[in-house]
């Protein structure tokens, strides 16, 4: 882990697009900004755990959804039946 030291309105990049820097300092709570392009998702770290198990969770539920087969032929034979 990289770790360096920065004071109020003094900023980071990350590569050539990403830049955090140091908005507020209040005791020991420190406020960021974060410039970065809209492709690039940015999460509490927090926010991020809880959507990633909630990825696993419905990845390893059974039965959540049904089988698009029947679905998908009965359009297949309405399409047919138009023609």
């Amino acid at each position: 882990m990289l770790i360096l030291s920065r004071r109020a309105n003094e900023s980071i990049m990350i590569g050539d697009s990403i830049e955090i820097s140091v908005v507020d300092i209040k005791g020991d709570q420190v406020k960021l900004g974060i410039r970065a392009p809209k492709k690039v998702k940015v999460y509490r770290k927090e926010v991020y755990e809880n959507i990633q198990r909630e990825n696993r969770e419905a990845l390893q539920s059974t039965g959540a959804l049904p089988s698009l087969e029947p679905f998908l032929e009965q359009k297949k034979q309405e399409q047919e039946d138009e023609t």
